[in-house]
């Protein structure tokens, strides 16, 4: 397994904001699974920065396709990229 960071953009839509609860359910179970590490919002909510542990790249981006956020175009993803923590 392998950690990855997400960095996430947001673009003031409504749709997002309807969705944020379902969003929410969807990362504590991620969490619950292990396969979040951490994730939470810019304190100006433009974005947002996951840490995800996953086998490869396209785990994350299946991770990120089931999410409610996906289904509305809630986000752009800033960066997605492998990340080796020392600490």
């Amino acid at each position: 397994m392998a950690r990855f960071v997400v960095q996430l953009a947001f673009d003031g839509d409504p749709r997002r904001l309807a969705v944020r609860p379902a969003h929410r359910e969807h990362l504590r179970a991620l969490r619950d699974q292990g396969r979040l590490v951490t994730a939470g919002p810019w304190a100006d909510d433009s974005g947002a920065l996951h840490v995800y542990e996953a086998a490869d790249e396209g785990e994350v981006r299946d991770i990120l396709q089931s999410d409610p956020y996906t289904a509305v175009n809630g986000y752009e993803v800033v960066l997605l990229k492998e990340w080796t923590p020392i600490l």
